[in-house]
């Protein structure tokens, strides 16, 4: 695109916790190759960091069509799957050092989900030595600016440079999908203000699988004058199924944009959520 900065590099001690990326599902090869390329860009963030990828056992095939949150019973992920995340974990170097943890894990997630996240939470308190678990990677400013790229690759908001002004070209409001339960959706609200912020248009948020929400966010849109709508999509990728946004845009009649997948900000917000959990440790005085 050329207009991002290059990502700001954190000043890293040696002996540094590894920084290992929870992601969901089981690694199909389309999920592998593109978290590989997120690791790689955001190891140009933090050099020298050990950067390793721990795929959890529950996935977006685990979620029969329509669900709004929480998996069925019995759908937890094949057995040993989870040992992806654990067995990353177990492999970050041990540096030796007893004021830091062994490992820093980011979850590759733009909000809080309430079945990925009681994973990764059991699956760190399991492990040892002691890891630390990093933020979600929203909400934050870099989000909602990838999410407004996405719009615009795909013809339906166009970014002008004159004044710094943004200018919506192909929608009049924007839809914002975040990923399932409250917790998605409430995080996702204030990603959708900033988005707001640069298309000058109405925005509105709803969570994947809620059709409440979803009907609720479209009628406070058409309330507020907009009459050609595009959804943007607040996912990375391997938490959800394409299908299902594709059949939200089919049933709505309104177009979509891609999701987040491996947009520059996303490996920038791996290295800020990473650096921000460093900052936490707290080293003793001697």
């Amino acid at each position: 695109m050329g207009r991002h900065r290059s990502p700001h590099r954190l000043s890293v001690a040696s002996g540094a916790p590894a920084l290992v990326l929870a992601v969901p599902g089981r690694g199909s090869r389309v999920d592998h190759d593109l978290v590989e390329r997120i690791a790689e860009a955001a190891s140009q963030s933090c050099p020298g960091v050990d950067i390793l990828v721990g795929y959890l056992s529950a996935g977006p095939d685990d979620y029969p069509a329509g669900a709004a949150g929480g998996y069925p019973p019995g759908t937890g992920g094949q057995p040993g799957a989870a040992d992806g995340l654990a067995g990353a974990i177990a492999s970050a170097p041990d540096h030796g050092s007893p004021a830091a943890p062994r490992a820093v894990v980011v979850p590759l997630l733009a909000g809080p989900h309430p079945v990925f996240d009681a994973e990764i939470g059991t699956t760190i308190g399991a492990a040892d030595p002691p890891v630390m678990l990093a933020s979600h990677l929203g909400p934050h400013p870099l989000l909602a600016g990838a999410l407004h790229d996405r719009l615009s690759e795909v013809g339906l908001a166009r970014a002008s440079r004159a004044l710094g002004l943004n200018i919506a070209v192909g929608a009049n409001g924007v839809l914002v999908v975040a990923d399932r339960g409250p917790g998605a959706l409430s995080e996702a609200g204030l990603t959708t203000v900033l988005l707001a912020a640069r298309l000058a248009v109405p925005t509105a948020h709803a969570s994947l699988g809620d059709d409440e929400s979803i009907r609720t966010a479209v009628s406070r849109l058409r309330e507020a004058g907009a009459s050609k709508i595009a959804i943007s999509p607040c996912v990375i990728g391997p938490e959800s199924r394409a299908a299902e946004f594709e059949q939200l845009s089919a049933a709505l009649g309104m177009p979509c944009a891609p999701p987040l997948r491996d947009h520059p900000a996303v490996a920038q917000l791996v290295a800020a959520r990473y650096g921000e959990a460093l900052a936490r440790i707290s080293v003793p005085s001697h």
